[in-house]
């Protein structure tokens, strides 16, 4: 988009931006999302940014009516395979926090100089800054959606001492730690979660979300132990226990039907998914909601998809019965590959012989999914055994900055993995928005949201699932 398109969607407050790029307005001193619905300011004195880390390096703050940081991901960095896409995907599972700026490079291939002057060149900021704008944005939700002393928080957010995030909160809000938590909405009097009812969040997505099929997909695949859904349809409840780089997590996302109205009232429906999460350690939160965002793959741009699938005739009806048709992900990677691989009678045995369990149950979850070192070490022999040893030496990756390709490639090499099966886990498990199912006529021209036309082909039972 040139900066005269940028210009027209803030006019006209358009949600399908939000979370694309952002705008900050120079007499003002403050940045908004698209949608914003504050009076559409002149357009001399607006600037465009990629990032909301890049409009906080260039001294803006973020607006305290449209709330910026709140907006889902940009969909470019779920679609792009190349080192910006997997380096975005990878700060936002926290990479920077727990291994600093060497560790994203690492995981990457590249030194830690590239990355920075990568990131830097095209988003306009590089990977300690996009970090700490996603740590303003956990220390905000923590703030005002629970009760934890302002100096725990600060730890959890991943700063590394309390008076760095205190300057960084007054920096990004323009306001103090304690006047950012009275400013929740209900004020000093709100409820907040508390560590044992869990934290609240809306999880916020773009668009029309087809919220149904994603929960009967999840209630079907449903690992007992692991996962459950409860409710009639329209209402209901998937739950889970989460293993996470500091402990783990029991978190419970809402079926929620229909789409409701963006920031301002714009154009163009968005809405969010209500969820709750019960971390036995708060530094895992940024890396939980991401996970749970490419579960239901809430950062989709799904203007983008249903218009270009919409273009093929055979397409065309099944998008305009389920506009927003997502294509979930998963929670864990790994966990994803070995379910693709054993099925799910076979997984059930495995999280009651070698799943962790929890100290308390939780209701029906009792367990952990077993780490693949685990499964490697227990069952070594046949395909199980030799994916699980390739997933815990890390032969193949299939973290969030993995090169796809790449993955794939490892995956084939393993003896007796069936072309369906490495499809599968680079559809799910990889996230891929670009997957044909193998030996299936998928043209071409549905590139680059082929996952999604499978995903429309199955709910019409063209396809076997």
């Amino acid at each position: 988009m040139d900066e005269e398109t940028r210009y027209e969607a803030v006019r006209s407050r358009d949600g399908r931006f939000d979370g694309a790029f952002f705008f900050a307005v120079r007499t003002t001193g403050i940045y908004c999302r698209p949608s914003c619905p504050a009076v559409t300011p002149k357009r001399h004195n607006v600037r465009f940014f990629r990032t909301a880390a890049a409009a906080q390096g260039s001294g803006f703050r973020a607006c305290r009516r449209c709330r910026p940081d709140a907006v889902p991901g940009s969909a470019e960095w779920n679609a792009r395979a190349d080192v910006v896409g997997r380096a975005m995907r990878l700060i936002g599972d926290g990479i920077v926090d727990r291994e600093g700026v060497g560790g994203l490079a690492d995981r990457l291939g590249y030194s830690a100089r590239q990355v920075q002057r990568q990131l830097t060149a095209e988003l306009g900021a590089g990977p300690v800054a996009l970090a700490r704008a996603q740590r303003a944005h956990t220390a905000r939700v923590l703030l005002q959606t629970t009760e934890l002393p302002i100096t725990e928080i600060a730890f959890a957010s991943g700063f590394a001492s309390v008076r760095q995030f205190n300057d960084t909160v007054r920096t990004v809000y323009a306001t103090t730690p304690s006047a950012l938590r009275e400013a929740a909405p209900g004020g000093r009097g709100a409820r907040r979660g508390s560590p044992a009812a869990g934290i609240p969040l809306r999880l916020a997505h773009r668009g029309p979300y087809q919220a149904g099929p994603v929960f009967d997909l999840l209630e079907r695949e449903a690992v007992p132990g692991v996962e459950e859904v409860t409710g009639a349809p329209g209402a209901r409840t998937y739950r889970r226990t989460l293993r996470l780089p500091y402990g783990h997590a029991v978190i419970a996302v809402e079926e929620r039907t229909g789409a409701t109205a963006g920031a301002g009232g714009g154009a163009h429906p968005g809405g969010w998914l209500d969820a709750r999460l019960r971390l036995t350690d708060p530094r895992d939160l940024t890396t939980a909601v991401q996970r749970l965002r490419r579960l239901f793959d809430l950062d989709a741009d799904p203007y983008a998809v249903d218009e270009r699938l919409a273009e093929d005739p055979r397409l065309a009806p099944l998008v305009a019965a389920r506009p927003g048709l997502r294509s979930p992900g998963a929670a864990d990677p790994a966990e994803a590959a070995v379910r693709a691989l054993a099925g799910a009678a076979c997984a059930e045995r495995l999280v009651q012989r070698y799943g962790k369990a929890l100290a308390a149950p939780c209701g029906s979850l009792t367990h952990l999914f077993p780490e693949a070192a685990v499964l490697a070490e227990a069952e070594p022999d046949g395909r199980l055994g030799t994916l699980a040893a390739a997933l815990a030496d890390g032969t193949v990756r299939l973290d969030p900055g993995a090169d796809r390709d790449d993955a794939e490639a490892a995956l084939r090499a393993l003896p007796g993995l069936e072309p369906a099966v490495v499809a599968e886990i680079r559809f799910r498990a990889l996230g891929d928005p670009d997957v044909a199912a193998p030996g299936l006529d998928i043209p071409d021209d549905w590139r680059p949201w082929r996952s999604y036309a499978v995903r429309h082909l199955l709910m019409e039972g063209e396809l076997r699932n």
